[in-house]
């Protein structure tokens, strides 16, 4: 089994392997529903849960997102996802970028919690 830093630097390997994966034809419907969300959820610079929150603002971090990755690598057949990884490598060379469009879910998502929330009050 992979210590915590190998499994930690090939998750950096897989994002963008998920994405490429995500665009391939042979890539099954259900894998790329899955890369998608997990593709917007890893670049989205606002995260589900604010780092502000004590310890749970860190599960995104460390629960969610490698949840997300690894269910979506599972999903992929092998083969097709191995292309990908190989393709993936070089991709984000200067880092992770920052497209704000990305984080369009995370704040619907967000206006959404604080609408129930506001809702369940005035009720």
């Amino acid at each position: 089994m992979k210590n915590l830093k190998e499994r930690a630097n090939q998750l950096k390997v897989d994002i963008p392997a998920v994405f490429i994966a995500l665009r391939k034809k042979e890539t099954p419907i259900i894998a790329k529903i899955f890369a998608g969300l997990t593709i917007i959820y890893a670049l989205s610079p606002i995260d589900l849960i604010p780092d502000f929150i004590p310890v749970l603002g860190y599960l995104d971090d460390i629960i969610i997102l490698p949840g997300l990755i690894a269910l979506t690598v599972r999903l992929i057949p092998p083969n097709i996802f191995e292309e990908c990884r190989i393709d993936a490598e070089e991709l984000w060379i200067e880092g992770k970028p920052k497209n704000w469009y990305f984080a369009l879910p995370i704040v619907l998502i967000w206006f959404l919690v604080i609408f129930i929330v506001i809702k369940a009050i005035w009720s």
